[in-house]
């Protein structure tokens, strides 16, 4: 496993080469995961992508999952201390923070340039947000949230319940050093008080890069209002809306996800 030193933060990340013996056909992709995601629950599908778009690959997982360094006092009040770092409950803000922050430091340690982004429902808004401020190759978003909707925080209620009295913890455990972190800093913002004004539609309008936006219509997290408002604010924005496909498009419908993004950054 390899590290990376961000302000003092230990990232995770894990490099996908291109095949031995070939040449990339374009930027990297950079894979965002989700709001309990970690470099390990990708599973394999970062490395089909890359197989299928002839590309590298980079995946990481964010502070506080997966490998990488904890948030200190995950519950406690929120602070940002001198360095720059900080602890306590993540605040609204922090998917910006990550965007705007984390991520362009990140790409400039690895010697990125432009990649392409590959983000996954909060991976997926994080992706949206860098793009609108920085250059990049193309942006691909699955399930991603651009508003706050009802069924966000009644699906995130839900996944509090069976992570308190059900089996989420059991499952999440095996892909976290420390799960008691990677959960609460995800359930708690979202459903915050704060966190229900949460909406970047007027942000993304600035998006110059190729744009795909996947979502499956048996989202539970997410309507399609989601990537509809994408469209409107994004003009030249592509959509695809998957049936029989639920919050994770790669996992539920992986050969048809594979074949559009393939086929999408198949010119850039």
């Amino acid at each position: 496993m390899q590290q990376v030193d961000i302000d003092g933060v230990f990232l995770e990340v894990h490099h996908i080469p291109v095949a031995a013996g070939t040449q990339p056909t374009g930027a990297p992709l950079v894979f965002l995961h989700e709001g309990l995601g970690s470099v390990a629950m990708w599973r394999d599908w970062p490395a089909s992508l890359c197989a299928a778009s002839g590309r590298a690959g980079w995946v990481y997982s964010r502070q506080g999952y997966g490998r990488s360094s904890p948030v200190p006092d995950v519950r406690g009040q929120p602070r940002e201390h001198a360095d720059g770092t900080r602890s306590g409950r993540l605040q609204p803000d922090y998917m910006h923070r990550e965007a705007l922050h984390v991520l362009p430091r990140l790409l400039a340690r690895l010697s990125v340039e432009q990649p392409v982004l590959i983000g996954h429902s909060d991976g997926g808004t994080i992706a949206l947000l860098h793009a609108a401020r920085h250059a990049v190759a193309a942006c691909v978003v699955m399930a991603p949230h651009v508003m706050v909707e009802d069924i966000s925080v009644q699906s995130i209620d839900a996944a509090r319940q069976a992570y308190e009295g059900g089996t989420l913890r059991e499952r999440l455990a095996r892909y976290h050093d420390d799960v008691q972190v990677a959960f609460w800093q995800w359930n708690d913002v979202w459903l915050s008080p704060a966190f229900r004004g949460f909406d970047i539609r007027g942000e993304i309008g600035s998006i110059t890069a190729p744009l795909l936006a996947i979502q499956g219509l048996d989202d539970p997290y997410g309507t399609m209002a989601q990537i509809d408002d994408i469209a409107r604010a994004v003009p030249h924005a592509r959509l695809l809306k998957l049936p029989t496909c639920g919050h994770s498009p790669h996992r539920d419908q992986p050969d048809a996800v594979n074949t559009a993004i393939a086929g999408f950054l198949a010119t850039r």
